[in-house]
């Protein structure tokens, strides 16, 4: 069992975070007698997939809804099935947001490029020197 401060340090979160996923149900830490929380290793766990699904940027509630699933169905399942169908759908967000951002590269080297071509006109260098 390990406290709120020794989570949060670990996790480099702060406990603020720790009562926050306790206040939407991702977490359910113990409560000592004088109402200290404490994290099994079952909530350690739930954490660590908690802070995946952020890195990788799904919300809280589509983390809520997988990190959850495994309660409801100890086979595993329908978590997996989630996590699959979030999976591709994130994918393709993914995909989607690197052909943005090439477009938009390809357009500012263009950019670039004519700046630069502009301003060794107007400084009266021959560009392909």
């Amino acid at each position: 069992m390990k406290t709120i401060q020794e989570v949060a340090k670990e996790f480099n979160i702060t406990p603020r975070t720790l009562r926050y996923y306790e206040e939407i149900g991702l977490l359910s830490p113990n409560r000592t007698e004088s109402n200290l929380r404490t994290f099994s290793k079952k909530e350690i766990a739930k954490l660590k997939l908690i802070m995946r699904g952020k890195r990788y940027g799904f919300s809280l509630k589509e983390i809520k809804e997988m990190v959850l699933l495994f309660d409801c169905d100890r086979t595993g399942i329908k978590q997996l099935e989630r996590t699959v169908e979030y999976g591709a759908q994130k994918i393709k967000e993914i995909d989607e947001k690197i052909q943005e951002l090439t477009q938009l590269k390809n357009e500012l080297i263009q950019l670039h490029d004519n700046f630069c071509e502009k301003l060794a006109k107007l400084k009266g260098e021959d560009a392909n020197e």
